[in-house]
């Protein structure tokens, strides 16, 4: 077994088609099937269903995708670290909600840059189910998100509270109808509190899971959101945009994870922390 059997396999079962695998990989399809056929002979069991269709996984390829996506991971932050250029010391992989980025990510991203440039840094921007999985595989040391699910030796602390709060653009000269009510999804609790606070309002006709793109959509068409209340420099940068008092505000508390097993070597962890804070 080795990197390039599980890669060929991982992509397979992403795409679900040997040739889009054959061609994301730059090999031949033929070799693709090789990879496969030693992958299956040394585990002894039939990972995929082939068919002139596409392929789906057997129950043990199901499984086996977890083992294949730990084991790749290991093996590129081994290699990672290893080989870092001459002057660097170590690798801190960071987590971050996608949408956290803005005021938490890019603030550590800055700290580490201005005081600890020995430090190589990896930043990888997900949802809630990326992060989870890629704190368990060793993925990433630290995540920065809104509802974590780890366990054993990972630490959580809160570290500050989000509000978002009902913003109003109105709708441009030249625009015929404005784009109406936009949902910005933060996640499982803001979509819980949102349908308690807006029980009786049906689904909206835009749902955008990131605050920048409907920024960027609402200063274009016209129409409202619920917007991070961090971001207010960048929505009153458009005249024609409002907070709407009468409406609620909705919070979600924000939380760091650490792997403590990996942080405890980190000395300059903490004060990277209380600076970004």
């Amino acid at each position: 077994m080795n990197q390039a059997e599980l890669a060929t396999f991982l992509a397979v079962a992403e795409l679900k088609s040997l040739a889009r695998a054959a061609r994301r990989l730059n090999v031949t399809q033929s070799t693709v099937t090789s990879r496969l056929d030693n992958l299956e002979e040394k585990l002894g069991q039939k990972l995929l269903y082939r068919r002139k269709s596409g392929t789906e996984l057997t129950s043990a390829g199901f499984k086996f995708v977890r083992y294949a996506e730990l084991v790749t991971q290991l093996w590129r932050q081994a290699n990672y670290e290893i080989g870092l250029p001459q002057g660097f010391t170590s690798v801190c992989n960071l987590g971050c909600y996608f949408d956290l980025w803005d005021g938490l990510g890019a603030k550590f991203l800055d700290h580490m840059h201005r005081r600890r440039p020995d430090v190589a840094v990896a930043v990888w921007p997900g949802d809630q189910r990326n992060i989870d999985r890629w704190l368990d595989t060793g993925l990433v040391d630290v995540a920065f998100c809104y509802s974590p699910q780890a366990r054993g030796s990972f630490a959580v602390r809160e570290i500050m509270v989000d509000e978002f709060v009902h913003v109003d653009f109105k709708r441009p000269r030249g625009v015929a109808d404005a784009a109406g009510y936009v949902f910005v999804d933060y996640g499982e609790q803001f979509r819980r509190d949102h349908a308690v606070a807006f029980a009786n309002i049906g689904p909206a006709a835009i749902t955008l899971a990131s605050s920048r793109w409907a920024i960027d959509y609402l200063s274009r068409w016209g129409g409202s959101g619920y917007l991070p209340r961090r971001h207010k420099s960048l929505f009153e940068r458009n005249r024609r945009a409002r907070v709407l008092g009468n409406s609620p505000v909705l919070r979600q508390t924000v939380f760091l994870v650490e792997n403590t097993d990996v942080t405890r070597h980190w000395p300059w962890f903490a004060e990277a922390v209380a600076d970004i804070l």
